[in-house]
């Protein structure tokens, strides 16, 4: 029996090792997807001002903050956190950063969401939650700075 258990968890350990390469692959589509999806965001509430303005104002209920704010940080967040995800830059924190975005976000208006598009936003939360914990992976700024301070 234990020598089964011995055998089992080399074997557990062989496939961990031959996946490190997916994991990074993984990692940075992760990374790339969830910023084209809110960095896409942020660029079409800039490109109509006007229109964002009026949804923050009467669709978007964003708690504790003004309209023209919630706005603002709205669209600062997902202009900001997509460009330091895509870099790797700070990943971690640009991931709380969006994840903070895409919960505020569903609780403001999901009321209106259909159920495909309350998914958007389980998905986006989970693939941030992954970056947050295991990082934005060897291809990122984070990686080849710790390299280099070192």
């Amino acid at each position: 029996m234990i020598k089964t258990l011995t055998n089992l968890y080399k074997i557990d350990y062989w496939i961990e090792k031959s996946l490190i390469p997916v994991k990074e692959l993984l990692l940075i589509m992760a990374r790339l997807y969830v910023a084209y999806s809110f960095l896409k965001s942020g660029l079409d509430s800039i490109n109509d001002w006007t229109t964002t303005q009026y949804l923050y104002e009467n669709d978007f209920h964003v708690p504790l903050l003004p309209p023209h704010v919630a706005a603002i940080l709205g669209t600062g967040g997902e202009l900001l956190f997509p460009i330091l995800l895509i870099l790797g830059f700070l990943g971690r924190i640009s991931s709380l950063g969006l994840f903070f975005v895409n919960f505020v976000a569903y609780i403001s208006y999901a009321y209106s969401l259909q159920t495909a598009g309350k998914m958007y936003h389980y998905i986006w939360g989970i693939l941030l939650l992954v970056i947050i914990l295991w990082g934005p992976g060897k291809m990122s700024l984070d990686y080849l700075l710790s390299k280099i301070k070192r």
